[in-house]
């Protein structure tokens, strides 16, 4: 690395390494130059930047960070650029992250924001983690990515995976279909999350074997789950009943993890959510983490960050002028 003024140069010692991390059509590239406000030229194993000093850094830093990850076999898309520059950013030129990339069978998923990377070192550290936020923050990914890799490491013995059916008032009976199709609308992300990070087989193998149980929250009443990595998906739309109905399947051996939106309530009038009532009763027990997200950690379109954004700070000012009169 040199500079000269308000440019500084990059040297990377394998050109074969240069194409993923720049990107098609140096797409990478344009995006550190519109996050970061440099100029990047590339030129052979050589990459000038230039603009402001910190800047610079800045670019030098996601620049090293995600050339290291394609050396170590990884691929670079746009998420992880995003995740790059986020994570340097946030944390002050700190972008490595491996000590808490989460490998599975199918990929290394790896923390884009240093919230996500509390939220994961949470999830091993704790034997009840809730984490709530806005969607698009990685919840439910990041909680299903660290269940997957427990079971092939042989931490638990099966995953388990649920969610409220609020919108049928888990009434399931009263649905068309076998009991599957019932209850497949309302788990879909779930099957989603699981076959991103575990390759189909595995997954099918699971289902088939009953390693991976994908079930509505109605089917875990009467159940101590053992030795299982347990997840609770959509945990705003449980009532306080139903939330310690969950809390209390915690078995030996087992971990729980329990998320949810408390921005985005479908319960009837007048139910409170037992997110909210579980987050007031347990905030000072022992052994249980709350991570709670921002719109900042939002790791979709970059649009969706600002939607969010828009409508929390409509709400507030809806709030605010219901207050004063």
């Amino acid at each position: 690395m040199t500079e000269d003024r308000d440019i500084t140069t990059l040297v990377f010692d394998d050109n074969r390494l240069l194409a993923p991390l720049f990107g098609e059509h140096d797409q990478h590239l344009a995006l550190i130059e519109h996050r970061l406000g440099v100029d990047i030229t590339p030129r052979g194993n050589r990459i000038s930047v230039k603009g402001p000093q910190n800047a610079r850094d800045n670019a030098q830093m996601v620049l090293t960070s995600l050339y290291e990850r394609v050396r170590r076999g990884l691929e670079v898309a746009r998420g992880d650029v995003e995740g790059a520059i986020r994570m340097n950013l946030t944390t002050n030129g700190d972008v490595a992250a491996d000590e808490s990339a989460v490998r599975t069978k199918r990929k290394l998923v790896t923390p884009r924001t240093p919230m996500q990377k509390a939220y994961v070192t949470a999830i091993r550290a704790h034997e009840l983690v809730f984490g709530t936020g806005p969607a698009g923050t990685g919840k439910t990914y990041l909680a299903v990515a660290c269940a997957a890799a427990a079971l092939m490491n042989g931490e638990v013995d099966r995953i388990v995976l649920s969610r409220p059916a609020v919108e049928a008032g888990e009434r399931l009976g009263f649905l068309p279909g076998d009991m599957k199709e019932k209850v497949d609308p309302y788990l879909r992300p779930l099957y989603d999350a699981l076959y991103d990070v575990m390759p189909a087989p595995l997954v099918q193998k699971g289902l088939a074997e009953n390693l991976i149980e994908i079930a509505p929250l109605a089917f875990m009443r009467g159940r101590t789950l053992a030795s299982a990595f347990i997840i609770l998906d959509e945990a705003q739309n449980t009532t306080p009943q139903q939330m310690k109905m969950f809390l209390t399947r915690l078995g030996e051996g087992s971990r729980m993890v329990v998320t949810g939106d408390p921005s985005q309530i479908d319960l009837p009038s007048g139910v409170h959510s037992g997110l909210d009532d579980a987050l007031a009763i347990l905030q000072s027990v022992e052994g249980i983490s709350h991570v709670a997200f921002t719109a900042a950690d939002i790791v979709r379109h970059a649009l969706v960050g600002r939607i969010v954004t828009a409508y929390d700070k409509h709400g507030q000012k809806a709030q605010g002028s219901r207050g004063t009169k």
